[in-house]
């Protein structure tokens, strides 16, 4: 009778030749298992991709190598979309035995992949992801899913390999772009490649180079330009517009990590005198001398975030950003950015050259912090949170930039820019005679305004925290800037010191300039007012309300009737389409009546007006040089034409 360790011999033996018997079964049988699953693939790319597949030759070579020759994907009726001269590479043996693909060597010669966007359709539609119809009601643990598809992408990073005149060829209906792989060599988890980029307008010679372990998950490459000059991005700036360059990029990897139930990515990726230029941005070129974002992601069951302990560094500003995304109830989004306190005049250095133009030479003293708390819920829109905190110490502005914002306090000539072109200049001050002190406007008018552009004017800051909240909650749900909450202080210093351009250097240097002028005590509020009554477009080539009243009514601002401050307030956000609410005897369209109205009940419910203000009110009648403008219009106005009473209902 065997004992126990005699049957246990046993079993490892009789395992043992099993085992011998499958890898020679493998073995003798393998080229024929290679040719059955290139069949496989062939019909289930043609069943399901609508694509031709095939390759001239395949076969293996020792033990867990294999190579191929003319490897060509074609789709129906389409531009080629790859082919492949020669293909070497080896497997890890014990890797493929646990079922698991791994690549240790990797040699791929001549080749391109082409990416074409014709008039009969694009070559790459079919092996786009496909979007699910059917809702399961599954939420994926993203901490599970990133790892497993990192996991799988490293493997098929080989710790070998030798690349060699590979091209990426894009054609997006004419417009060109191709990336020449000379070579890309990694050996000894040292990696380095020679890139040619060819585009319509510019050639340049690109190179990668560094560190890359994707064993231990850890990379450390540096993207920079061979010849003088700096890294121009190829296709966008055809496509979009988008014109942009950089001196080097570098993308550091230092770790992955799975811990219990979270998944940890940590690293930084900097970038150095990055320049970017595209009409939303800028009028001119936005230069960043020097960026970094030192980040840690986390993903978990129910989460995906970019953890507070990262760091965003913008030349001399450094912030701690916090952006996740939590879907274990609800689907929330939250932002958060924490600016320690820094010296001021640091940040304004630090301001990327060409987006704030007006802060040219500004000086300033002291320090701050700020703070930022924004969480959205998709699925309770209205309880938006929005914290904005700004904690200064000592403070103070002592040298303007070209936005002098003192200049409100004196004479000044006013020139509305449209369509980037000055209009005639408007003096601000008692020399102009259609100018009007603010004790000189009626208080009707005075009280109209500030309902529909700003009832808490006197009170705020420069900014309405309710209205911000509205407009984040408006935008998001449009998916487009349709609402920006904007005060009379932020209307003011648009006019006064800005542009009238859409672009993302506007709004900023809008938002920046009102928190200062409104909170170092600059200008009064009443100046303020009365500098914005005088200045804003009221009509075409129409500034100020000393020539809106006699443009409109041939009277003095003090002189107009509730009736008359009404129309003029609710005309502001479209002045230069009044002529749309009046119908061809000039008398105002219905819908006009009814906003109107809703502006008085408004006003009333308020206790901006009493029951015998109404009293003895008759229609506006134009009298003055805007019957000119009152021609045979649509007498069905498009909402466009009309103010929504929510513009004021905050």
């Amino acid at each position: 009778m065997r004992t126990k360790k005699q049957k246990l011999v046993l079993g490892a033996k009789i395992l043992s030749a099993v085992f011998v018997l499958l890898l020679i079964l493998m073995i003798v049988f393998r080229d024929a298992l290679l040719q059955k699953a290139i069949v496989v693939i062939t019909k289930k790319l043609d069943r399901e991709y609508d694509s031709s597949f095939s390759i001239k030759k395949a076969e293996f070579e020792g033990l867990t190598g294999v190579q191929m020759e003319d490897i060509i994907l074609v789709p129906h009726q389409k531009d080629t979309l790859f082919r492949i001269h020669t293909i070497k590479t080896s497997v890890s043996f014990w890797h493929l035995l646990t079922g698991t693909i791994q690549l240790e060597s990797l040699q791929i010669d001549n080749g391109f992949l082409q990416l074409v966007k014709a008039e009969n359709g694009r070559n790459f539609d079919a092996f786009l992801p496909k979007k699910d119809t059917v809702d399961t009601g599954e939420k994926p643990n993203y901490a599970k899913l990133v790892y497993r598809i990192l996991n799988r992408g490293l493997n098929l990073v080989p710790t070998d390999m030798h690349l060699q005149n590979l091209m990426l060829r894009m054609n997006d209906m004419g417009k060109k772009a191709t990336l020449h792989l000379n070579t890309l060599v990694l050996e000894d988890k040292q990696m380095e490649s020679s890139i040619v980029v060819q585009t319509n307008t510019f050639t340049q010679r690109w190179k990668i180079k560094g560190f890359a372990d994707p064993r231990n998950k850890q990379t450390d490459i540096r993207f920079f330009n061979i010849d003088t000059g700096k890294i121009k991005v190829p296709y966008f700036d055809e496509r979009y517009g988008l014109k942009s360059s950089f001196d080097s990029i570098r993308l550091n990897v230092s770790n992955i990590d799975m811990d219990g139930d979270e998944l940890h990515i940590d690293g930084f990726t900097s970038i150095s005198n990055f320049t970017v230029n595209h009409p939303k941005i800028a009028s001119k070129d936005v230069v960043i001398k020097k960026a970094r974002f030192d980040y840690n992601f986390l993903f978990g069951e129910n989460f995906v975030a970019i953890d507070s302990s990262s760091t965003i560094q913008l030349n001399q500003i450094k912030c701690h950003p916090y952006v996740s995304y939590n879907n274990e109830t609800d689907k929330i989004y939250t932002l958060k950015v924490d600016i320690p306190k820094m010296k001021a005049q640091n940040y304004i250095n630090s301001l990327p050259e060409g987006l704030f133009t007006h802060f040219v030479g500004m000086e300033a003293t002291g320090n701050f912090d700020y703070h930022l708390n924004l969480v959205f819920n998709k699925n309770k829109p209205n309880s938006v949170v929005f914290d904005s905190n700004l904690n200064k110490e000592n403070l103070t502005i002592t040298k303007y930039g070209e936005a002098n914002l003192s200049k409100l306090n004196g004479e000044f000539t006013y020139h509305a820019i449209i369509n980037n072109s000055p209009q005639r200049g408007v003096l601000v001050g008692a020399a102009n005679p259609n100018y009007t002190p603010l004790n000189q406007i009626s208080p009707f008018l005075r009280k109209c305004v500030l309902t529909t552009e700003d009832p808490s004017f006197f009170s705020h800051r420069g900014f309405i925290k309710e209205a911000f909240k509205q407009s984040i909650v408006k935008n998001i749900r449009t998916k487009k800037f349709s609402r920006g909450g904007s005060t009379i202080s932020m209307q003011l210093i648009k006019n006064a010191f800005l542009t009238r351009e859409k672009t993302l250097s506007r709004k900023l240097e809008e938002i920046l300039l009102v928190y200062i002028l409104e909170n170092n005590r600059i200008v009064s509020k009443e100046r303020m007012l009365e500098v914005y009554f005088n200045i804003i477009e009221w009509g075409p080539n129409v500034y100020g309300i000393g020539e809106a009243a006699s443009f409109y009514f041939q009277k003095n601002p003090s002189e107009l009737t509730l009736n008359e401050c009404l129309y003029l307030a609710n005309i502001i956000p479209r002045p230069r389409k009044f002529m749309y609410q009046f119908n061809t005897e000039g008398n105002l369209k219905p819908f006009a009546i009814s906003r109107d109205k809703q502006l008085k009940n408004i006003m009333m419910r308020r206790g901006m007006i009493v029951s015998d203000d109404t009293i003895n009110q008759f229609p506006i009648h134009i009298s003055g040089n805007a019957q000119s403008y009152i021609k045979i219009v649509d007498e069905n106005p498009t909402e466009k034409d009309s103010t929504s009473i929510e513009e004021f209902e905050f």
